[in-house]
């Protein structure tokens, strides 16, 4: 076990260190609230260039904390310090991929030791000139940026009629949503504390999924690399009775991935997503789809699988597909209020 990683001599040359420590700093304070007590355990890997400077960061942000590299330390080692750890610690993941353990699961397991989480993963998917972006993105704040996630959620749940302006093309959803849920950062009163960071968005779906009809255009989905494609001008997509099927524009990747799909199951259109990181944007993306999912704007779920919201019929462990696509949006009306207008929410 390496309980002091060498810092590389990215955190004296790369200025992206040091910014990116300020925000773990932030988030340990305002998101996962670490008290003074709490130890720290911080599991990295220098596979990749993100991965070294948020290595670099971590070191930076919590001298006290204890350091695993994990490429080079046996697994039943780094299992022996996990279960050292208390109710309350915080342990921080560094990924180049996603860590396995054999089979346990890993944060799953951390959840149900009550041990708090922060987890980076998939850093390795993205070239250098989308590190500083995705550096940018952690700067998310619940107590401030979080205040536009609460506000929408108030507004969806109480939504009867939504419409999605596409240049022209429309898209609506009718009959009400479900009850919104947040991923803001905020998790006062929760039993898991923490997620995967960066954070920013709000999310739910139409109560009843065959009330979600018309035509949208999409700029950007993710493919089965878990990649993000990007596409202008955007392509055309229809949607009749909440199932949607390729434009006569759209490409021959977006078609083939719709063809997997049916190839299972109904590609119904389920998650409505807002994200609300303003760091990430359709001018400054990311390829990751983990990290682009938060992008500021809308998102939608392709596919039967939404774990979240559970609906007569739907067999979560038979459902497969959950395919992020990426409308270009010009303006969202939810009944009479617009909430989102020339690239940005309209709701503080």
């Amino acid at each position: 076990m390496d309980k002091n990683v060498n810092s590389c001599d990215l955190a004296a040359v790369n200025p992206l260190v040091s910014i990116a420590a300020g925000h773990i700093r932030r988030i340990l304070t305002t998101s996962i609230k670490r008290a003074p007590e709490a130890r720290v355990l911080v599991v990295v890997d220098r596979q990749s260039g993100l991965a070294q400077i948020m290595a670099d960061a971590y070191q930076e942000a919590i001298p006290d904390a204890q350091f695993i590299n994990f490429d080079e330390t046996e697994q039943p080692t780094i299992l022996r310090e996990i279960n050292k750890l208390s109710p309350g610690d915080v342990v921080a993941l560094v990924q180049s991929t996603s860590f396995r353990l054999n089979e346990f699961r890993l944060r799953l397991e951390l959840f149900a030791r009550k041990l708090k989480t922060v987890e980076h993963v998939h850093l390795g998917r993205m070239p250098e000139g989308e590190w500083a972006t995705w550096i940018d993105a952690l700067s998310f704040n619940p107590d401030t940026d979080g205040e536009r996630g609460r506000n929408l959620k108030k507004i969806l749940d109480a939504a009867s009629r939504v419409e999605v302006d596409c240049g022209g093309s429309i898209l609506t959803w009718e009959g009400g949503m479900e009850a919104a849920k947040l991923n803001i950062g905020d998790y006062t009163g929760m039993e898991n504390i923490g997620g995967t960071f960066p954070i920013g968005e709000v999310f739910t779906e139409a109560r009843d999924l065959t009330k979600v009809n018309g035509e949208l255009k999409i700029y950007a989905f993710a493919d089965a690399d878990f990649l993000v494609r990007f596409y202008e001008p955007p392509f055309t997509a229809i949607v009749r009775d909440g199932l949607i099927e390729p434009g006569p524009d759209a490409p021959e990747a977006f078609v083939a991935v719709m063809e997997k799909i049916k190839a299972d199951e109904r590609p119904l259109v389920r998650e409505f997503g807002l994200g609300l990181n303003r760091a990430i944007s359709r001018q400054k993306p990311v390829v990751d789809i983990t990290a682009f999912e938060r992008v500021n704007g809308l998102h939608l779920s392709l596919g039967e699988k939404h774990g979240v919201y559970k609906k007569p019929g739907f067999v979560p462990h038979h459902t497969k597909y959950h395919v992020d696509v990426f409308p270009a949006v010009d303006k969202i009306t939810v009944d009479e209020r617009v909430i989102f207008e020339k690239g940005d929410f309209l709701v503080g």
